[in-house]
């Protein structure tokens, strides 16, 4: 007896920590008093009117309420409980949009056992601490079974539609919170991209281009323009291949090539079966552009920059040598590239520093499976 009882107790416990998480106590307790109070003041009234409890009086009738609120309370929390673990698991074994027949049966049964269980034992107690004199238990017990049994169904019911209407409620506010938080990433992305100083410093070299090399300061035209017609396509869609990302990174390093000369190197070594794999636009030009902007370029200490891949991840590798008198770094664009990440895959870039060199390792998504569903 004792350890059955030990049993009950932590199976409650278990119960009550887990559906805590979904209904906190403080909005069940408020649900189940209005539904106490209103089920007790009709199921007295009726036992009064049909003369099956007459009421001797006010004080009898407040006393015949109290006692009920407080066991039906009671009973209320322990109907609930196990009705809302039933909910939660027919959630996952039976959705109601693959299984609904089974569904319908097993919940209907289990929503009349735990009530025929409850009542019972409600009944008892009640009789134990005032006993029935004038009517037969047995009589009682059955009256109390049917009662919380349609009580409990229409409980369940009620429940399921609380349930639906919170998951609706919360995937509308995830989705809304997806979106804006979405709109927020491209802007900072499209802002990073056409920003006054990328745009000031580009017309500086190619107003020096075009008095000395005027091919060059051709192909830098055709060059400046593809990058922003890739970021024009590319804005509003939330994965591009990497081999368009790839094809973008040589326009945007041409460019950087010909405000630093040679000072500015760097090295592709992809394998060929990889470009097809995906990622985030404009990734590649957020870890570049940290590259020089918080590096010296010049003779002295040329920048060398090393675009590989390792198993399904894009790395890109910069030699160390930072200016002395940099600004603050925000971290804004490699925070945003996270948020990028984590809106199409569960995967997540990293960086590190590994003695003279900055390292950034890009996952790449290679198949619809390695996607982050639709919310």
């Amino acid at each position: 007896m004792f350890l059955f009882s030990n049993f009950l107790i932590t199976l409650g416990i278990m119960l009550f920590k887990q559906i805590h998480k979904m209904f906190p106590f403080s909005r069940l307790l408020k649900f189940l008093t209005g539904l106490v109070l209103g089920v007790q003041l009709i199921v007295i009234i009726y036992n009064h009117l049909s003369g099956y409890y007459v009421l001797d009086g006010y004080s009898h009738f407040l006393l015949r309420l109290l006692r009920g609120f407080g066991l039906s309370l009671i009973a209320g929390f322990l109907i609930t409980y196990p009705d809302l673990y039933v909910i939660h698991y027919l959630n996952k074994a039976a959705p109601w949009g693959k299984r609904i027949f089974t569904r319908i049966a097993i919940q209907l049964g289990l929503t009349v056992t735990i009530a025929a269980i409850i009542s019972l034992v409600i009944t008892l107690s009640a009789n134990w601490i005032s006993a029935y004199r004038d009517h037969d238990l047995t009589s009682i017990v059955i009256v109390n079974i049917l009662i919380y049994a349609v009580v409990n169904i229409l409980l369940m019911a009620v429940l399921e539609g609380w349930i639906a209407y919170d998951e609706s409620r919360n995937s509308k506010i995830l989705a809304d919170n997806l979106k804006t938080e979405l709109s927020q990433i491209k802007f900072e992305v499209l802002k990073s991209q056409i920003n006054p100083h990328f745009m000031f410093n580009s017309l500086n070299v190619l107003s020096g281009l075009i008095n000395k090399d005027v091919k060059k300061a051709q192909q830098f035209i055709d060059e400046f323009s593809r990058i922003y017609r890739y970021v024009l396509e590319t804005i509003e869609q939330p994965v591009t291949t990497l081999e368009k990302e790839l094809d973008f990174t040589r326009s945007y390093l041409f460019l950087q090539q010909i405000r630093y000369g040679e000072n500015l190197s760097y090295s592709v070594n992809i394998a060929s079966g990889l470009l097809d794999s995906m990622l985030p636009p404009l990734s590649l030009q957020v870890v570049l552009e940290n590259a020089t902007k918080h590096n010296i370029v010049n003779e002295a200490k040329p920048l060398s920059i090393e675009i590989l891949n390792e198993d399904n991840f894009l790395v890109i590798k910069n030699n160390i040598q930072p200016k002395i008198s940099k600004g603050i770094s925000t971290g804004l664009g490699l925070k945003n590239l996270v948020k990028r990440y984590s809106l199409v895959s569960d995967k997540v870039p990293v960086f590190w520093i590994d003695t003279n060199y900055y390292i950034a390792k890009l996952p790449l998504i290679n198949s619809e499976n390695d996607e982050r569903p639709d919310y």
